[in-house]
């Protein structure tokens, strides 16, 4: 049990294994976010850096394959490591979700694989 909530990076394939194909990069979307769930249930809460960075893109008239991509996937990930205080790797091949693993290492913070192994927070607080 851990005495506060923590904000847990989710990381794992979006655009990889995709050759740009939309659907398919909606499919790994909704991978990263299924462990969404599971870790706000723990107590946590979840962010995943497309939730952040796809805004980004599309405020800048770009999207998941344009060239600009990898000038914000890849920081904003890394902006957003420097807020949490863990990060849960999802099973696949994939560059970035490798990156913040090192990044997170680096920061010395926790690296799980499963959802099961995040420590539960319980709330003093009542509702």
């Amino acid at each position: 049990m851990t005495d506060k909530p923590m904000l847990i990076l989710i990381a794992g394939p979006y655009r990889s294994g995709t050759d740009g194909n939309p659907q398919a990069m909606a499919a790994n979307l909704a991978r990263l976010e299924a462990a969404a769930w599971p870790i706000f249930a723990a107590g946590h809460v979840p962010v995943i850096g497309e939730w952040v960075a796809l805004p980004v893109l599309r405020s800048a008239g770009a999207g998941p394959t344009d060239p600009l991509a990898d000038q914000v996937l890849y920081p904003t990930a890394e902006r957003l490591l420097a807020h949490c205080n863990a990060v849960l790797r999802l099973p696949g091949g994939s560059a970035g979700a490798d990156q913040d693993v090192a990044a997170a290492r680096r920061r010395g913070l926790p690296v799980y694989h499963d959802v099961d192994e995040i420590p539960r927070h319980t709330s003093q607080e009542t509702a």
